[in-house]
């Protein structure tokens, strides 16, 4: 898979993201948010900033300014730490939102639909099918089974892989910075 820059300006944006990327890994938590768990104020973080490194066909907005749609399907584990991520936000013009959804709910309309529960992730991928959707969860070889990023714990710090299969599947395309950052797998 090919990847690309837009913009200059884009670039140093996502220069500046990865860095900071690379600190976030560790798992400690600012005084004002010990209600959220150190580990979700850094995956809240992540998944703003993956909005920053992956580029959806135009056919996956409404409109040119529409919003960049975070969904989290069950369990909420990100509290007001998701939405204080991305507050005030835009990404290429687009602002974010944050939607919480029960299972029975259709996440189609989301952009990123991170799930919580990684038994269910099968019948996700299915809903979604090929979809502009950019699946995340945080189960054990859940990249392996249709998600396209997933998160892990190693060494105390947040990691994540990339199913770049599973990318091109839902017509995604990841920044190589991003991918650079990723354990890489591919579907069995």
């Amino acid at each position: 898979m090919i990847m690309h820059t837009r913009r200059p300006r884009r670039l140093v944006a996502r220069t500046a993201a990865i860095l900071l990327l690379i600190c976030l890994g560790t798992l400690r938590a600012p005084v004002y948010a010990r209600s959220t768990p150190p580990e979700y104020l850094i995956k809240a973080a992540y998944l703003y900033h993956f909005a920053m490194f992956v580029d959806w066909p135009d056919y996956a907005f409404d409109s040119r300014n529409a919003p960049i749609v975070i969904g989290i399907v069950g369990s909420d584990p990100f509290g007001s730490a998701i939405d204080d991520a991305v507050r005030d936000k835009r990404i290429d013009g687009r602002p974010l939102i944050v939607k919480r959804l029960d299972w029975a709910q259709d996440p189609r309309h989301c952009h990123i639909l991170f799930v919580t529960d990684g038994n269910r992730i099968g019948d996700v991928v299915r809903r979604v099918g090929d979809l502009s959707i950019l699946i995340v969860g945080e189960s054990q070889d859940l990249a392996r089974h249709g998600a396209v990023i997933n998160f892990r714990i190693e060494d105390n710090r947040v990691r994540f892989d990339i199913n770049v299969d599973a990318a091109k599947r839902s017509h995604l395309t990841i920044s190589s910075q991003l991918l650079s950052l990723a354990r890489i797998v591919r579907n069995p």
